[in-house]
């Protein structure tokens, strides 16, 4: 536990070795282009179902996955194969979910990269090719085809006695395996107004934003709507166009504002506290009761000569209780910085799970004013 503290300690300190060597204007500062996006420049999420063929016999099992013989049988059909009523038990195909992520701004011809899963009971999906599969959007129409090798990073080995499996061989990836068949008509060049979406929503920074915008480009074409969004407009008779606006703003320099929160991840033991935590006046101490009880049966039987009388196993049992932690009682000023909270923490000579369970009482006793999220 103490070896916890100081290794909390020491980054404690490299942390605030770095925030001493850069001015704190230029280290809170970030660019507009990484905390907002632009309505209408994102992605979209495409999803098909295919097959895999070309296994080495660790396909699905077509008894039982009906769907991979039904979907080999419509298949062999359209290529001209007339399978129905035929018996089919090959093991080197596999029914499979495609995946893919469709970028802003894609045209037709553009490879896109897709992940193709399993979903029988095939074993590997290692030297499969999954052929020719429609890509859908969310309205159900085909955007991309997807097509290829499938690598596959995980591997399975079993012999008769035992097996290995490391990774998920179920699951591949086929690098640019999607072709773009349709492109989603948004022209940004067209648009006199747009809007930006704080990734994080403040109130406060979002001002920030606004202002410098406006003051930049020396007008009132930035408004702020509310804690999330800025509405972005071309003025009338502006020489620039939309998009020359948004080259123009996107390397400015804002310093994000953020709410005072403490991050508890309490399977790990992680903590992670922001800059603005306050704790008023508070008095801490720490201290941990462990009682261990231990059990050493012994035999009792009757001696060598002895007339009469049974062996017995006597219970032996053992009970120590042990106080550990500190002794002292400290006391953290009104109003002290994250450091401050820091140093006063470490100073209790407590490890993060310990420290997690001190947060949560000083927030409870009204002395933190910071919100408490756990993970």
């Amino acid at each position: 536990m103490l070896k916890n503290s100081r290794v909390l300690t020491l980054i404690t300190a490299a942390i605030l070795s770095i925030g001493l060597a850069v001015p704190s204007e230029a280290a809170g500062s970030s660019r507009i282009k990484d905390i907002v996006s632009v309505e209408g420049i994102r992605e979209n999420q495409l999803i098909g179902y295919g097959l895999v063929v070309g296994l080495n016999g660790t396909g699905d099992t077509l008894r039982n996955t009906p769907y991979t013989e039904q979907s080999l049988t419509s298949m062999l059909e359209r290529l001209g194969v007339n399978a129905k009523g035929e018996t089919m038990r090959p093991e080197n195909v596999a029914a499979v979910m495609v995946t893919a992520t469709l970028p802003s701004f894609s045209r037709q011809g553009n490879r896109i990269d897709v992940n193709v899963s399993s979903m029988g009971d095939a074993e590997d999906l290692k030297g499969g090719t999954l052929i020719a599969t429609p890509l859908l959007g969310a309205d159900g129409e085909v955007y991309a085809v997807a097509q290829g090798a499938v690598a596959v990073a995980g591997f399975s080995a079993s012999g008769d006695a035992a097996s290995i499996v490391q990774g998920v061989p179920t699951n591949g990836r086929i690098a640019n395996g999607g072709i773009v068949e349709r492109e989603i008509p948004f022209e940004l060049s067209d648009l006199t107004s747009v809007k930006l979406s704080l990734h994080n929503p403040d109130l406060t920074t979002a001002q920030r934003i606004t202002n410098t915008i406006n003051g930049h480009m020396k007008s009132s074409m930035a408004r702020l709507l509310d804690p999330a969004t800025i509405q972005l407009d071309r003025p009338i008779g502006y020489e620039l166009a939309l998009v020359d606006i948004l080259t123009n703003i996107e390397q400015l320099t804002v310093t994000p504002d953020q709410k005072a929160r403490v991050i508890i991840d309490e399977r790990t033991g992680i903590i992670v506290m922001g800059s603005e935590v306050r704790i008023n006046s508070v008095a801490i101490a720490q201290g941990n009761l462990t009682i261990s009880i231990s059990e050493q049966p012994q035999v009792s039987q009757p001696g060598a000569f002895a007339q009469g009388g049974q062996t017995q196993v006597v219970p032996r049992s053992t009970v120590n209780v042990e106080e550990s932690g500190t002794e002292k009682l400290t006391v953290l000023p009104p109003s002290v910085t994250l450091q401050d909270l820091v140093d006063g923490l470490n100073a209790l000579g407590v490890g993060p799970r310990d420290m997690i369970s001190i947060l949560q009482a000083v927030k409870a006793s009204g002395a933190m004013q910071a919100e408490i999220q756990v993970m």
